[in-house]
């Protein structure tokens, strides 16, 4: 009989408190090994309701940032020797019970990376609560991304997003940045690899107690993930070598 995967999620958290239980109650416990939240110095009670709630629970002393928070994240799964690592922000913002779906195509080996895509149709977004702003930046760095990158994907900043192992293993995540262009480097990084990535249709659901980048961060974070395709660009082209990618 072949043994059940080992499927870990976790939960890079920041000011949870309000959304945490709700996303948590939606996760499949019956197809999820373990929950690892790590806070991030949170000034609410996210790690007193995460205890409580009996989730497996680290935490930052000080504020790393989005970025360094994942890092965390991915160590301690790492050491439980997952098949699939779903990373999920306990915003409520993304699907928990569509976690089967997630990792499915990574279990059967057609994929190494998944992730939750909310970009159906600009409708769709718009009416699930996504900010214009957002949406159009979105559209705008997708576009762009995809022509540079070679690839079509319809969105390139979910939340919600499954790994293999070996994509863990593989993608040098620990160099990437602490700030909020994580996701985009280990997009970016995991294409030069050559690793296959899929995407799966997720409704879209803005809440006004989820999380959401301010404008100053969001215009740094728009900046950085510009700078992300410039230097794949210069290493591919041999300009200027980087660790990030292969």
């Amino acid at each position: 009989m072949k043994n059940k995967p080992v499927i870990v999620v976790v939960m890079p958290a920041y000011n949870a408190q309000k959304t945490l239980e709700k996303t948590y109650r939606d996760v499949p416990k019956d197809v999820v090994s373990e929950i690892i939240l790590v806070d991030d110095g949170s000034r609410d009670k996210t790690v007193e309701l995460a205890r409580k709630l009996q989730i497996k629970t680290f935490v930052h002393p000080n504020n790393l940032g989005y970025g360094g928070n994942q890092k965390t994240c991915y160590w301690e799964a790492l050491k439980l020797d997952p098949d699939v690592v779903i990373m999920i922000h306990p915003d409520y913002q993304y699907d928990a019970t569509l976690i089967p779906e997630m990792i499915r195509p990574i279990l059967q080996n057609r994929y190494d990376m998944m992730f939750g895509s909310r970009i159906r149709t600009r409708k769709e977004a718009l009416e699930g609560g996504m900010p214009a702003m957002k949406y159009f930046f979105n559209r705008l760095y997708t576009i762009g991304a995809n022509i540079l990158l070679g690839v079509n994907f319809s969105e390139h900043m979910s939340g919600m997003r499954a790994y293999s192992r070996k994509t863990l293993k593989t993608v040098p995540f620990q160099r990437f940045t602490n700030d909020f262009a994580f996701d985009q480097q280990f997009t970016v990084s995991a294409i030069s690899f050559g690793l296959r990535i899929g995407e799966l249709p997720i409704p879209v659901r803005f809440y006004e107690e989820s999380s959401s980048i301010r404008f100053i961060p969001g215009l740094k974070f728009g900046i950085e993930s510009l700078v992300i395709l410039t230097q794949y660009l210069a290493h591919k082209s041999g300009m200027v070598k980087n660790k990030m990618f292969k």
